[in-house]
């Protein structure tokens, strides 16, 4: 495989949404493989003391602290779509992002960047007022914040327009449609389950800016960033083997550089 201008990739994960007695995930094993930690913000998943816990340690293994917005919407892990006044949007995002950079710089680091969750991640690839209301937050909160989401994404394109940095993400274990966007979770085959298969597709995509879609197409996906999700069953096995294949491609793992920081 011929490599791309892309020579490096950071790889990230969706951690601290474990809730009081509640625990999901292995957020310590994670952080000793990714670089970028998508930290929950309380609304969807997690709560004051793991977000704490989790900035701690993502301080002590040098990786980078994200926000992880979603809807408010606990019961339902933020995949339910909310028709929410993008006003209410905007005030929730900018609270969420606030509440988790006060608890990340009680741990000696800060918030790096944005990312949407579930639902409204996947909402603000098309939904205008969705994504405008997202872009505002960070406009708000602090406009060098790089945003991240889907190649193509509107709320991407309304970034860049406002002057904020974007980083483009694919996704390791999640099929893709052919136009680029992610089949649904309630679809049979959403979610990869291999970590070898996943991980030889992390590299094929690395190194050749596409991947196979769900109906057997070539798509085109170009990213700054891959999400190796840890809630899935087998997560610390599939990102470790995510890393490996890619290192041992000679692709250099690293956090990801936004535009404006480059």
């Amino acid at each position: 495989m011929t490599p791309t201008a892309v020579v490096g990739i950071d790889l990230n994960a969706d951690l601290a949404e474990s809730y009081g007695r509640w625990e999901l995930g292995d957020d310590l094993a994670m952080l000793e493989v990714v670089t970028s930690a998508n930290v929950a913000c309380g609304f969807h998943a997690g709560d004051p003391t793991t977000l704490l816990r989790v900035c701690r340690a993502a301080a002590a293994a040098g990786v980078r602290v994200g926000a992880q917005v979603g809807y408010h919407d606990l019961a339902g892990f933020g995949r339910r779509f909310i028709d929410i006044d993008p006003d209410d949007l905007t005030a929730e995002i900018v609270y969420q992002v606030g509440a988790l950079d006060a608890l990340a710089r009680a741990a000696g680091t800060s918030v790096g960047y944005v990312k949407p969750h579930g639902a409204l991640y996947n909402a603000v690839v098309s939904h205008e007022r969705q994504a405008a209301a997202v872009v505002e937050a960070v406009c708000l909160v602090d406009p060098t914040l790089p945003l991240v989401g889907l190649p193509h994404a509107l709320s991407l394109r309304l970034a860049e327009a406002a002057g904020v940095p974007t980083v483009t993400e694919a996704f390791a274990d999640r099929a893709y449609r052919p136009d680029g966007t992610l089949l649904p979770r309630s679809e049979p085959g959403a979610v990869l389950h291999d970590p070898e298969a996943v991980a030889a597709r992390v590299v094929e995509l690395v190194l050749e800016g596409s991947l196979t879609a769900a109906d057997g197409s070539r798509v085109e996906v170009r990213a700054d960033s891959v999400c190796v999700h840890g809630d899935s069953p087998g997560a610390v096995a599939m990102a470790t083997a995510v890393r490996r294949a890619l290192e041992s491609a000679g692709v250099d793992v690293r956090p990801f550089v936004a535009p404006r920081e480059g």
